[in-house]
């Protein structure tokens, strides 16, 4: 199968990605806003799971010089996404600090381990999990409806993982839709606390699309409801000046608590 790309810049050119046109997910706002949920001027170590193309990990890594980015993607063909994207000369300045897995986030115990995501190794991960109820796949690109359609008990999977694969104290990152906070919350069950939410709303008095939501591996802190963001400032389509620093890797959005 022949599959058009394109080669798009994000954060003002400081990274470029090759993403699919016409089939799968295109990467936008969601994962910049993700990506921003990292925070840090040291070493660490960041999984991006259910990484797709590479947004997200890309973005963290573009902006933060000591960050080694893991992109964890079960899809062969947007694995093959990303690293067509590390082989970019405009992406040089990072890429050697960059590399893509193959494997299924869902995988549990020695299986996952054997896929090659140990124990115990990360100090964030963030995730931007296929948001839709499997039962409103209504697209006829496969590949598109793998990347946005939920299956049951997503998010207790894709959150086991996330504390698998977490060193303690370790960060949680994720951005979904405002429905699913109960499944968030009891999927971070014991495994995590400190769990800070952040909806996000289109314009001031409309309801929230999106929340941001972190934990912290081992903590037993309360849940936090933070302020929210408002992502457009009037009826046109210009971001506030915050949410448009995050989008573009000029700001990040760190927890309220430290670990």
């Amino acid at each position: 199968m022949t599959v058009t790309e394109t080669v798009d810049a994000f954060h003002r050119g400081r990274f470029h990605l090759v993403q699919p046109k016409g089939i799968g997910h295109r990467s936008g706002m969601d994962a910049m806003l993700l990506a921003a949920l990292v925070a840090g001027d040291g070493p660490m170590r960041v999984a991006d799971l259910g990484a797709g193309a590479g947004a997200a990990g890309l973005a963290v890594a573009a902006r933060l010089e000591k960050a080694e980015v893991l992109l964890v993607e079960r899809s062969a063909l947007m694995a093959d996404f990303a690293r067509k994207s590390l082989a970019l000369d405009l992406n040089a300045a990072f890429a050697g600090r960059v590399s893509v897995l193959e494997a299924d986030v869902s995988l549990a115990g020695r299986a996952r381990v054997a896929a090659g995501l140990a124990d115990d190794v990360h100090d964030h991960v963030i995730m931007n999990p296929p948001f839709n109820d499997g039962a409103d796949r209504r697209t006829p690109d496969a590949l598109k409806a793998e990347a946005h359609a939920m299956e049951d008990d997503l998010f207790e999977r894709w959150i086991r993982t996330a504390g698998a694969i977490l060193k303690p104290g370790g960060q949680l990152s994720l951005i979904a839709r405002p429905e699913s906070i109960a499944e968030i919350i009891a999927a971070c069950g014991r495994r995590f606390g400190g769990i800070e939410i952040t909806p996000i709303h289109p314009r001031a008095g409309e309801s929230a699309l999106r929340i941001l939501v972190t934990a912290i591996k081992g903590s037993r802190a309360r849940l936090a409801l933070r302020m929210p963001l408002v992502m457009h400032d009037g009826p046109h389509h210009a971001f506030t000046p915050f949410v448009d620093d995050l989008n573009n890797g000029r700001a990040s959005y760190p927890r309220l608590r430290k670990p």
